[in-house]
């Protein structure tokens, strides 16, 4: 797996979610340089734990529309007189 990298923009809306989070829940201020060094330990110490789980889902979302698809083609598969 490649490394969690962010853009800028993005970086920038997670870290001020965190100074929010730290400020409204724990009463707490974060400054910038903490809550990026804070978000660049989650990417990489907890951030294959989440982008495994999208890969999970998006795989059970996949299989899910692979079996209707499959049904859908038996459903108009027309009789013949020999075995497949």
């Amino acid at each position: 797996m490649s490394k969690i990298e962010f853009s800028k923009d993005e970086k920038a809306i997670i870290v001020r979610k965190l100074q929010m989070y730290f400020n409204e829940e724990l009463d707490q201020d974060l400054g910038q340089f903490d809550a990026e060094f804070l978000l660049d330990f989650f990417s990489e110490e907890v951030g294959a734990y989440y982008y495994n789980r999208g890969l999970y889902d998006a795989r059970s979302v996949l299989e899910d529309k692979l079996e209707t698809i499959t049904e859908a083609i038996y459903e108009i598969e027309k009789p013949a007189s020999f075995v497949k």
